[in-house]
């Protein structure tokens, strides 16, 4: 069987897929800016790993999955993938997402930084001999508001469960309490959720439904001092009404991992470019990072074996596993 990678996919990330299989694969690097050695590709693939899928593909007519490294759909055109395709995507990244959460709100209640920062300087600022004007927060009984309770959501909430937070959510769907979140309610109550918080984390995909969702009216009904951390999807956030009420001190600041412009992702340097049309960068409550939170040293490994999972089950002609659309026509799998 035929598995064509894409070469924007195989910078070195998916050796370890290669390692993984237990079944046997023609492995092809099908490079997308060759027109005609990437058709000539697409033509034989059973199985294609790709992270976009768009209509200016050539046909691809013997393809059977469509197995995606990553978690989101965003670049695929759903339509345009052959119908006979299922498509499946690869999770693993709640893991550093959470713990990533973790540590933007221990960072932002104990600010290590900044006593590291005194210190340096000789200040003794965060500890006793600084008296009570110099105490750092704690983590214990702040409320932490969940938007999105999925895999990220609720990995997020078993950890802040652990340090005596109260965790509450709302999500497209409600849920019985799980042990972890108090309540998941509906997105109905999402105002309500927002002036509870101390914490409100975004962990939602981008849709119609959530494009834009925190605007001027979400950040009216959080609490003056809380914060929102995005690790979802950067569009899901209204980008001026978030700079404005952050650098307005309308609410306590942000953490954004994901983001408004994104430099090319065939870059083999890193890339230079700022990540918003505002000066997010200029705010010293706002917490900056490069869509990294689950960019861990050990996702990739993870995912591989996903993913080679699924090219062996799909060899065997077994159930795969994440799927997002199962071959039109065809039963759903798990």
């Amino acid at each position: 069987m035929l598995l064509a990678i894409k070469t924007i996919d195989n910078d070195g990330r998916l050796e370890p897929l290669r390692r993984s299989l237990q079944t046997p694969w023609t492995w092809v690097v099908a490079d997308h800016t060759d027109h005609t050695a990437f058709a000539q590709a697409l033509a034989q693939a059973d199985a294609v790993v790709s992270m976009n899928w768009p209509v200016t593909f050539p046909p691809a007519p013997k393809l059977r999955l469509l197995q995606l490294p990553g978690a989101g759909t965003d670049d695929i055109v759903f339509d345009a993938v052959p119908p006979g395709a299922a498509i499946c995507n690869a999770y693993e990244h709640e893991i550093g997402i959470a713990e990533y959460v973790l540590a933007v709100m221990l960072e932002w209640r104990i600010r290590i930084r900044r006593m590291d920062t005194e210190l340096r300087a000789g200040r003794w600022w965060g500890s006793w001999l600084g008296g009570p004007a110099a105490t750092h927060g704690e983590l214990f009984g702040k409320t932490l508001g969940i938007v999105g309770y999925g895999r990220i959501g609720r990995e997020v909430a078993k950890r802040a469960h652990a340090f005596g937070m109260r965790v509450i959510a709302v999500n497209r769907s409600p849920k019985p309490a799980d042990g972890w979140a108090e309540r998941i309610a509906g997105m109905e109550r999402f105002h309500e959720l927002l002036g509870e918080a101390d914490f409100v984390l975004s962990a939602l995909p981008l849709d119609d439904r959530s494009r834009g969702l925190f605007d001027a009216s979400a950040f009216a009904s959080m609490k003056p001092d809380a914060v929102l951390i995005n690790v979802g999807r950067g569009r899901t956030v209204d980008e001026q009404a978030l700079f404005e009420a952050c650098r307005d001190r309308r609410i306590g600041g942000a953490a954004i991992d994901t983001w408004y412009d994104y430099p090319p992702q065939n870059s083999r340097e890193v890339p230079t470019l700022r990540p918003s049309r505002f000066a997010f960068h200029e705010l010293d409550n706002v917490i900056m990072t490069a869509h990294a939170s689950a960019w861990t040293d050990a996702l990739l490994e993870r995912r591989c074996r996903i993913m080679a999972g699924n090219l062996d089950r799909l060899a065997r002609g077994e159930p795969l596993i994440n799927l997002v659309r199962a071959p039109l026509g065809a039963a759903a799998t798990a």
